[in-house]
């Protein structure tokens, strides 16, 4: 990382040093074209052959330069694109986390729930425990029975007496067994609780951290892509400046030139003059700045395994992406709710990302399509669709790897026509596009009416 800094510095000074040497040339060529003070109409001055020769060759270092520069630029925005992509990624990770983690926290819950009332039970069968025991205290035996049966004023009241103290002696006996479940209960309770909620702290935990990542990352491509968009416009200005002063020596010359063959016309001995003087050069060519290479789009225009959409589905889900066109996009934003802020960098951005905007849609047509835009193909893979067979609501991806699913970072509606509705970037809106199925990322479509 070291050496490319470096390398780079060294070519911002090189550039500097040309933008100068350039600044100093077109000077010169300014003060030539100047009139003296006081004549009113005088000869432009020709540009000397050095001065031509100078401007052509430090105009040759720069268009060398720009090359070196253009293909410096295309890895750079490459890699800023790369680091975009990977944070796209983690972002998908980070709301998979979120999701089980929120899973897990209801199931805690319900584990803790259900321990209290396990508790409760318990609580309940002490008491029942206690008050036997209180009773036999105050009778001063823990056989209250015996006082019973002496105390009968005949054998048919002991008999009767006697019945009701076998059933009393078997229901004392279930509620101490009682107990003993409510107790072996109250604890597994309480064991699942415990289990469940480390689950839930676990998941929380990996999901922050998943998080703070994915903002990192996100945050890291934005500033290589910033920086890349900086040097590429001072690259660009510094071009223009070399030409202009390029162009302005060449005038001056060609003025020049103009003026003296008007003043060979007039006079002869100002022909014999133009006639020893040196014939225009033609203007070098310059060599062109080398177009960073572009992949070339591939077709994804195979069959698929959807049935015919639902008319209505479709149309309902397209009208509600419709209602929020011109919304800003806001990384991790927005839901089947409608639209919400960010995540970091975009906490304070109200607005859509892509498959928030998609679930929103589909969410008013009584479809849930899922959170990412990972997800929302992985449930609808049985309902692909070929390119040539795309209907109005079809869902439209794009990603890294045509045979991974798990590299799709971009999901869009189809509306027909060719064009579809997206919630493309930061810094943008949700708008309708020009439905790019030709790119060599598109990863395919699904119809999630079907």
């Amino acid at each position: 990382m070291s050496e490319q800094v470096e390398a780079r510095n060294g070519s911002e000074r090189r550039g500097a040093r040309w933008a100068r040497r350039l600044v100093g040339v077109g000077a010169a060529g300014v003060l030539c074209l100047v009139s003296a003070p006081g004549v009113a109409s005088a000869a432009p001055r020709n540009p000397s052959d050095s001065q031509i020769s100078e401007a052509q060759r430090v105009r040759e270092e720069a268009a060398a330069r720009v090359g070196e520069i253009t293909g410096q630029l295309a890895q750079a925005r490459a890699a800023a694109d790369m680091a975009h992509q990977a944070a796209l990624i983690a972002q998908q990770d980070y709301e998979d986390r979120q999701s089980a983690y929120e899973t897990a926290r209801a199931a805690a819950d319900a584990a803790a729930a259900a321990a209290a009332q396990a508790e409760a039970d318990l609580g309940e069968g002490r008491d029942d425990v206690a008050a036997f025991a209180r009773m036999s205290y105050m009778r001063g035996t823990t056989a209250p029975g015996m006082t019973a049966l002496l105390s009968a004023d005949g054998p048919a009241e002991l008999v009767q007496r006697a019945a009701l103290l076998d059933a009393a002696g078997v229901h004392r006996v279930d509620v101490l067994a009682e107990l003993t479940v409510l107790q072996e209960q109250a604890t597994g309770a309480k064991q699942t609780a415990e289990q469940t909620l480390g689950t839930a702290a676990e998941l929380k935990a990996e999901a922050a951290e998943l998080l703070a990542g994915a903002e990192a990352q996100e945050v890291s491509a934005r500033a290589q892509a910033d920086a890349v968009d900086a040097q590429e416009d001072g690259l660009r200005a510094e071009l223009q400046q070399a030409q202009q002063t390029l162009d302005s020596l060449q005038g001056a010359r060609t003025a020049a030139e103009q003026q003296a063959a008007q003043q060979a016309a007039q006079q002869a001995a100002a022909a014999r003059q133009a006639a020893a003087a040196p014939a225009p050069r033609p203007a070098p060519s310059t060599p062109s700045a080398p177009a960073p290479s572009r992949p070339k789009p591939s077709s994804s225009s195979g069959g698929g395994t959807a049935g015919p959409p639902s008319t209505s589905a479709a149309q309902t889900a397209i009208a509600a992406a419709r209602t929020q066109l011109g919304v800003a996009y806001s990384w991790g934003g927005g839901g089947s709710n409608g639209p919400s802020y960010g995540i970091s960098p975009d906490a304070q951005v109200f607005g859509f990302d892509c498959s928030g905007l998609t679930q929103y849609a589909y969410a008013r047509a009584g479809i849930a399509i899922g959170g990412t835009s990972r997800d929302q193909w992985w449930l609808n893979r049985t309902k692909q669709v070929g390119v040539a067979n795309l209907q109005p609501g079809d869902l439209l991806f794009w990603g890294s790897d045509r045979h991974d699913y798990m590299s799709i970072t971009h999901v869009a509606i189809y509306i027909g026509d060719g064009q579809m509705i997206e919630a493309p970037d930061r810094g943008q809106i949700v708008k309708i596009s020009t439905a790019r199925t030709s790119s060599s990322t598109y990863f395919g479509a699904v119809r999630p009416s079907a």
